[in-house]
């Protein structure tokens, strides 16, 4: 390859894009785990030791993990450095994975309603898909 193309070739933004989805990542988890202990510490939450087997609460549980996955794809597709929703994709993928796998992990412990671990995984790729959109409508548009 000549120099020229060389140098016309866009340089791998590789730690970019791994540090868009992991940041993307870490925010859901660190959302999710705040809220989680500021409702276990004002007492709506039993303590962490204890299961929560009241639908409710669980229900009140996925509904800001989706809110917060919704912020995290955002995030995620707002860092990357070309092609968000490549990048989507993987946080989409990578939160479903863990999901499936947290489900198979605890649902035999019966810590909650069945159903719950399973909308956690689920839930990724719907809430990713509404953090893209988020990005759509919010995102700057290059002058026609």
């Amino acid at each position: 390859m000549s120099t020229e193309a060389a140098a016309a070739t866009p340089p791998r933004h590789l730690p970019r894009s791994i540090g868009a989805v992991a940041a993307g990542m870490l925010a859901i988890i660190a959302l999710s785990l705040l809220t989680d202990e500021l409702l276990h510490l004002a007492g709506i939450y039993p303590p962490w030791s204890e299961a929560m087997p009241q639908p409710g609460l669980n229900l009140l549980a996925l509904g800001y993990r989706c809110v917060f996955n919704v912020l995290g794809a955002y995030l995620t597709a707002r860092l990357a450095p070309r092609h968000p929703a490549r990048h989507l994709w993987a946080l989409a993928s990578i939160g479903f994975a863990l999901g499936t796998a947290g489900a198979i992990v605890t649902a035999p412990l019966k810590l909650g309603p069945a159903w719950y671990p399973l909308l956690l995984a689920v839930r990724a790729w719907p809430c990713t898909w509404l953090g893209w959109r988020a990005f759509r409508a919010l995102a700057p548009r290059a002058p026609a």
